[in-house]
């Protein structure tokens, strides 16, 4: 069971808290390198006659201010000598267990344990060595702190580095090192035991550093921390490495298991071009040489990105981790025999109002998840129930509306599909060999008609007011196979849609089409709105495959693919060819936390074979291989950045004199609107960052480490991508600041506005199924189906939507993945420690704050504004995704740093 959280500070009664202390070791010549070696006269260490005087020593000699911080003062005794305090701020964990051994090692390390440091001057000493110092750290009881002191000599120069060794048998997380003299250390990182790796953590202050102005004696430091990141590319990695490499998609098939195919291609290379994950290296399957064995075991990422054991209980990789282990498998045994249908709207109701008792009871996993587990007196049961959706809370019937269906194509969950129709006819590109003819059954005269009354369809192309959702080229290939699979169906679709003068858009038409196969031809059907019955019924039915395939996409792609997935190559290019003193390493640095944890529980239990994404989204085991059809087809970098993005999709052109220098297409694009501010300030905060450490192009160009990093993105990350002619160049800042904006609008703008309105918009799945389970009524029924159909069309509406098993596991999973924990960090919300060294960059910070603050107003005064009509009226969610801020749990708002669920 996880325990409530450990107080912060360290003190003597909280003894037995998983704290994390360590071994003393004797700190002399034997202390692993002969560049530790010190002269007399350079160094002076603190008396050591016994443990105990040094711990009591520590507190009571320690100087302090008025204030009660520590400082620097002259040692009255010593010519020329400054003694030097400090304190070692770590975090204390959250329990998962509690040992008799593990107590015992924890109490006993208080009494004879240090934390051993190794301080680096920037200058150089006679020898052309760095000037260095060594000293420990006891705990002190009283102050619950590690607290150290030292002396040093007025010619040693400013403190640049540390190297810090963990004898205990367990990892410590430092949050900073601070010293009386003003300097100090962000480390915010886990600093592993020297019994698995007697590599000592290199931690350098604050101030940043461009690879030419590196001061000398901390050169070979930055070279061998970079070194020790990138590690060989060999063996399998170990949980407390600290280990960034590459490596393919070929870990999320299971081809020893026998009973059952889940065999899957590898995602990487040629064939299925991907993005590269983080390398693992576990072996290989016996079965398929070139797939990675699969383990029940947590997958590797390298230390500092599994933040699950400091963060709170509601932290969204902890959530996760319980639901996909511990929930999801009792829920589908829960329902397994049982009606797989919803027989009555009503029965999707009670998920609501009664809920679902699946067997045995974890008050672990109750207390991590309270939104949806809950305990039943007196039955050794759980009971899963959940919350209203907002959406439903507001409007029950809302996702029947046709306007509905349009207005969350710009403000709903998939915001970033719909695009300008600047040709016709519609036009497939695929072989017409393969899949039939290419042309759209969607004709002028059907548009023309539904348009009627407003103007003419000619009129409509030319005045720019037909958009439309194509997912028709997409998804064909997959229509065919998909069909093979049991209680799956698939077709090619395109919605067309028209703005009306009002601003808002209303559907015209959707085209369905199944290719052609060697026993039929290919059928292709466009429905309309209809006030008839059997019309309106089978419009219902055609929006349902639409909204199913709009999930898919959105989950494959706008999600995981655009978000997570393509940020992987960022997060591991970055620590294995940037230092961490390098300024863009800590610019990117809180965009980029959390993510690769995320990452790896999904290819553990949510896109592997037979996970969570293929039993319940169209096209079932297909999904992956759809995804990177997406990665080849569609995903470009230089199309990531929110103004091009738009531009790219017609939905806006270039305007000097528009605000963001962007005329919109729809200027009710809530979406574009907020996002558009966010993007600006993003930009602002970025130029004034690169532009101070960058005054000259020629430093762009000439540092070795940024062009190392931008490089392997392009060659190595994104690989099977490096020889296309859109990848931006890098010679200037505004090259930089291009890129480096792009990635921080994905990790926190994009991946907010597609993620955290999943359960308000897709929580009462009517509104979004994510699999349609059977065909159109009209799609060569044989004379009982069409009857049937005619008889009860509902039932038909009811069997195409997901099962009860299916629908309770995705509303479950949109719960969790919509939920913010009690500590996310919001962008713009606090400064980061490095950024508070630099005046200007403190300055700078300020006013991307203050930008952010005033976005939070902007947004709630547009939500007021009652001629907006698609972010405000009767019954409607206001458009929040983008607001910056939130409170704790599932809010339909808050714009985190970085993709941390």
């Amino acid at each position: 069971m996880f325990n409530s959280q450990i107080n912060q500070s360290h003190s003597f009664h909280n003894l037995f808290t998983l704290q994390k202390p360590f071994l003393a070791r004797d700190l002399d010549a034997t202390h692993h390198s002969s560049s530790s070696a010190y002269s007399p006269t350079a160094i002076l260490l603190l008396p050591t006659t016994t443990k105990k005087f040094n711990a009591t020593h520590s507190r009571s000699t320690r100087p302090t201010s008025a204030a009660g911080k520590i400082k620097a003062i002259k040692n009255p005794f010593l010519a020329n000598i400054t003694k030097v305090s400090g304190v070692i701020h770590t975090k204390s964990t959250y329990l998962f267990s509690v040992t008799p051994s593990r107590v015992l090692d924890d109490a006993l390390s208080f009494v004879w344990t240090y934390v051993l440091l190794e301080f680096v001057s920037k200058d150089l000493d006679s020898k052309g060595e760095p000037k260095r110092v060594k000293t420990k750290a006891p705990y002190d009881t009283f102050g619950g702190q590690y607290t150290f002191h030292f002396d040093v000599p007025d010619d040693f120069g400013e403190i640049g580095a540390v190297l810090v060794e963990n004898d205990y048998r367990n990892k410590i997380y430092i949050e900073k090192i601070e010293l009386s003299d003003k300097v100090t250390f962000t480390c915010n990182s886990w600093v592993h035991s020297s019994r698995d790796n007697p590599q000592r953590r290199i931690f350098f202050a604050d101030k940043c550093y461009l690879p030419s102005e590196t001061p000398e004696a901390l050169k070979s430091l930055r070279k061998k921390d970079l070194e020790f990141i990138r590690g060989t590319g060999e063996g399998e990695r170990k949980a407390f490495e600290r280990i960034y490499d590459y490596d393919v998609y070929n870990d999320l098939g299971d081809p020893d298991n026998k009973s059952s195919d889940l065999a899957r291609p590898v995602l990487g290379g040629k064939k299925f071009p991907y993005p590269r994950r983080c390398r693992t290296g576990r072996k290989m399957s016996s079965t398929d040489p070139l797939t990675e064995t699969r383990s029940s075991d947590p997958f590797y990422v390298p230390i500092d990105e599994d933040f699950s054991e400091i963060k709170s209980v509601s932290f969204g990789a902890r959530t996760l981790y319980n639901l996909l282990l511990s929930v999801i498998p009792r829920i589908g045994t829960a329902l397994i025999g049982k009606d797989e249908d919803f027989l009555l709207f009503e029965d999707i109701d009670q998920l609501f109002d009664e809920g679902v008792l699946i067997n045995g009871s974890d008050k672990e996993a109750a207390s991590v998840l309270p939104r949806i587990i809950h305990e039943v007196a007196d039955a050794p049961d759980d009971l899963i129930k959940f919350d209203p959706p907002e959406t439903v809370r507001r409007d029950t019937f809302f996702w029947l509306r046709d306007d509905e269906f349009s207005r969350q194509m710009l403000a709903g969950l998939n915001p970033c599909s719909l695009q300008l129709v600047t040709e016709w006819p519609l036009m497939s590109k695929l072989d017409p060999k393969v899949y039939g003819p290419p042309e759209s059954a969607i004709t002028k005269e059907i548009v023309e008609r539904e348009i009627k009354g407003f103007m003419t369809f000619d009129e409509a192309l030319a005045q720019k007011k037909l958009f439309m959702l194509d997912y028709h080229d997409l998804l064909l290939p997959y229509v065919s196979k998909t069909r093979d699979l049991e209680g799956v169906t698939l077709y090619g679709s395109r919605t067309l849609m028209f703005l009306t003068p009002a601003g808002t858009l209303t559907p015209v038409a959707i085209e369905l089409t199944r290719p052609s196969s060697e026993w039929q031809p290919q059928w292709k059907h466009v429905y309309t709105p209809s006030l008839g019955a059997t019309g309106s019924w089978l419009w219902k039915l055609a929006k349902a495959h639409v909204l199913s395939h709009d999930s898919g996409v959105h989950q494959l792609v706008s999600h995981w693919l655009r978000t997570h997935c393509a940020i992987e190559p960022y997060i591991i290019a970055t620590h294995r060819n940037l230092s961490q003193i390098h300024p863009i390493a800590r610019l990117l640095h809180p965009h980029f936390r959390y993510t690769l944890k995320i990452n790896a529980l999904a290819r553990q239990s949510l896109i592997n074979a037979g996970g969570i994404i293929e039993s319940t989204f169209s096209p079932g085991k297909y999904c992956m291989q759809l995804c990177s059809d997406a990665y080849d087809l569609l995903w470009r970098f230089d199309h990531e950045a929110l103004p091009a993005d738009l531009i790219s999709r017609g939905m806006a052109v270039e305007d000097e004199t528009a605000p963001h220098g962007l005329k919109l297409t729809i200027e009710d694009y809530p979406y574009a609107n907020d996002g558009l501010i966010l993007w600006d300030a993003i930009k602002q905060w970025v130029t004034s960052f690169v532009n101070n450490y960058y005054p000259k192009a020629s430093l762009v160009e000439s540092d070795e480490e940024l062009q190392a990093w931008w490089n392997e993105i392009r060659t190595v990350g994104h690989g099977d991508k490096k020889d296309e002619s859109w990848w931006p160049q890098l010679k200037t800042q505004d090259d930089l600041i291009g890129i480096v904006s792009t990635i921080i609008w994905v990790a926190s703008g994009l991946h907010s506005a597609v993620n955290f309105g999943q359960y308000d918009f897709a929580g009462y799945f009517p509104n979004r199924p994510t699999i349609a389970r059977t065909k159109m009524p009209n799609d060569d029924p044989t004379d009982k189906e069409w009857q049937a159909f005619l008889n009860r069309p509902e039932d038909a509406l009811l069997k195409c939507f997901p099962s009860k098993k299916q629908a309770t596991i995705v509303m479950a999973i949109l719960d969790v993945l919509s939920t913010h924990s009690s500590d996310e960090e919001y962008i713009g919300k606090t400064v980061e420690g490095p950024f508070e060294a630099e005046p200007a960059i403190k300055k700078a910070y300020e006013e991307f704050r203050a930008r952010i603050n005033e976005m939070e107003l902007i947004i709630d005064s547009r939500n007021a504004d009652h001629n907006l009509r698609n972010r405000s009226g009767a019954g409607l969610v206001p458009y929040q995704l983008l607001k910056p801020f939130s409170e704790a749990g599932v809010t339909g708002k808050g714009v985190p740093n970085s993709v941390s669920i």
